[in-house]
């Protein structure tokens, strides 16, 4: 039978297992917060940790920290960093306001691993503490918002490779497809023809644009608080200190960070995780737009679209033998709506600051960060599945544009816009194509027809005009 350690913080002594490196107030928490199961991003414990080593090499090179404690906590602090403790992070997501039980249970944790570094018991709070030591010149207040803008800044570092990997295969997939004239549609009518490869550049060309727009959100969030401690004046932190973690932090982490400007601001606002969100929101809205577009184009067969063939991944129904849906393609809007829903629920956490601080720190940062991995994972997945594998179906492609009567819009130079929509109609009540009356008119000569309307013709319309 393995016998408990007891701990004692401001609240009283309380018994916890042994085994584990959390501590009391991580032991509080787990009990006043039992709400979802879910906990923090691995890309949160990894900011923490590097956090907390730079604000240990700061406070020993400062004064603020004797060597000793310092070499045994940033020892800790590396194996955390290292991914050794990334089992004793149990507190829940939604939990008390601002993160300070996330906070809690890094400090308890590298406490504990650096009082055994040092050959003490873990829960000897009286040779090192969590609150005097690991915290040091610090807060929850400054260093919460830190670690969880640092935190986007890594969770970005893996999305954006994703998203190029999409934006490659659209890419390809436009080139492949740059000689298929098809018909084009506005308002989902029958519009002037594109290329099918145009279709499929149009969606590279979106993403890649969202793409440009990221690196002033990024450097939004490289302006950090950390030192301001509480509130923003660095109370307890000795002098030179927030400067000097700042910089141990972007060296450790290989970001862009800088002190914050205002301090007080940047306890105040939460505005950079805002952005962040509403970035990761419109790349949502994007890729809902190329999904439904992707969806449409192969729907059918017999009764869709059926332009282009989406790569059969798995069976689509339980009942109906041979029916395939387009899978890969219905799971990316449902990631997509899932960032959708995430960005509403930041927007209420970002706006929800008061005063001095923004307690619903964790909720913002919690959604952010789930948006931008599942992102991450699935974007290559889907280039991999999906746009990869299609195909163009050039029956279908060329019988609808045929069969378009908009492309008699070529002809309102020449006969004038009345005269044409005339054209236009008739070959929707009889079903003929316009090609075939203006010939039985004598409005055009066959030769005439084939240079205006003709596949070189198309493909030509299919150019932007310079």
């Amino acid at each position: 039978m393995v016998v408990p350690r007891v701990e004692q913080d401001s609240l009283g002594p309380r018994e916890v297992p042994d085994s584990v490196y959390w501590g009391i107030q991580t032991l509080r928490a787990r009990e006043n917060f039992p709400v979802s199961g879910l906990r923090a991003s691995r890309h949160l414990v990894r900011s923490y940790a590097f956090l907390k080593l730079a604000c240990v090499r700061a406070n020993v090179e400062k004064g603020g920290l004797d060597p000793e404690r310092g070499r045994a906590l940033a020892q800790a602090a590396e194996e955390m960093a290292g991914g050794r403790f990334d089992d004793q992070f149990p507190v829940d997501v939604f939990q008390a306001g601002a993160g300070t039980s996330f906070h809690m249970n890094v400090n308890e944790v590298l406490t504990n691993r650096a009082l055994e570094i040092l050959g003490k018991k873990r829960g000897d709070y009286r040779q090192m503490s969590p609150n005097d030591h690991a915290n040091r010149g610090q807060s929850t207040n400054d260093t919460f918002p830190s670690a969880a803008q640092v935190a986007v800044l890594l969770a970005f570092r893996e999305l954006t490779p994703s998203l190029r990997t999409l934006i490659e295969s659209l890419r390809r997939k436009g080139e492949e497809f740059s000689r298929l004239p098809k018909a084009g549609r506005t308002h989902l009518k029958d519009a002037m023809p594109v290329t099918l490869g145009a279709e499929f550049q149009a969606y590279a060309t979106a993403l890649d644009h969202l793409l440009e727009t990221l690196p002033p959100v990024e450097r939004a969030l490289g302006e950090i608080p950390l030192g301001g401690s509480a509130v923003g004046s660095g109370i307890n932190s000795v002098p030179g200190f927030r400067a000097r973690a700042v910089e141990e932090y972007a060296k450790l982490t290989g970001l862009a960070l800088s002190v914050s400007r205002d301090p007080f601001e940047t306890m105040q606002s939460r505005w950079p995780l805002g952005a962040a969100s509403a970035w990761l929101r419109t790349v949502a809205l994007e890729l809902v737009r190329i999904a439904n577009d992707l969806r449409l184009l192969s729907s059918g067969p017999a009764t869709g679209f059926d332009e282009i063939r989406l790569p059969e991944i798995q069976p689509g129904s339980s009942i109906m033998p041979g029916k395939v849906n387009p899978s890969a393609a219905e799971c990316l809007d449902m990631v997509a709506y899932h960032v959708l829903g995430a960005d509403q629920a930041t927007a209420f956490a970002v706006a929800s600051g008061q005063l001095e601080i923004n307690v619903m720190m964790p909720l913002a940062a919690y959604e952010v960060l789930f948006s931008s991995e599942i992102l991450a994972n699935y974007l290559p997945v889907f280039a991999r599945t999906c746009v990869d594998g299609i195909t163009a179906n050039r029956e279908r492609l060329e019988k609808f544009l045929v069969e378009s009567a908009a492309l008699a819009t070529v002809l309102t130079p020449r006969f004038g816009y009345l005269k044409v929509a005339e054209l236009i109609h008739e070959a929707e009540r009889s079903g003929r194509p316009v090609r075939e009356l203006l010939i039985e008119r004598g409005l055009l000569t066959k030769e005439e027809a084939d240079a205006l309307l003709g596949e070189a013709a198309l493909l030509k319309l299919t150019e932007p005009v310079p």
